[in-house]
């Protein structure tokens, strides 16, 4: 059975062999060819939909608007230039803090 972060790895994989392609033959090429707005649009729109899912407690609905989702947010990380080793840093970096005291740091 495969991980979710081997999945990721993966995902972020196929992601970056695809951002260069032709937009007329792919769907991740198109997304990042129309900008990071557009990627980030994508992205709100999965995260309504992934919520929505949960909220009905459908669990196949939410798996497949998981998976939509985490889709969309690689293609907006690769479209702003955020590598997925650097948002597995910032999640190592506040491995073991409590999640409160993290947010009252930042305000």
């Amino acid at each position: 059975m495969t991980t979710l972060g081997a999945a990721i790895d993966d995902l972020m994989a196929t992601i970056a062999a695809r951002a260069g392609g032709d937009p007329a033959h792919s769907y991740t090429a198109a997304l990042i060819a129309a900008g990071p707005r557009r990627c980030a649009q994508k992205l709100g729109e999965e995260a309504v939909e992934a919520a929505l899912a949960a909220g009905s407690e459908d669990a196949d609905a939410l798996t497949k608007e998981a998976a939509d989702l985490l889709y969309h947010l690689g293609v907006t990380l690769h479209a702003c230039g955020v590598s997925g080793e650097a948002v597995a840093a910032e999640l190592a970096a506040r491995r073991g803090r409590s999640g409160l005291e993290e947010k009252a740091e930042r305000g």
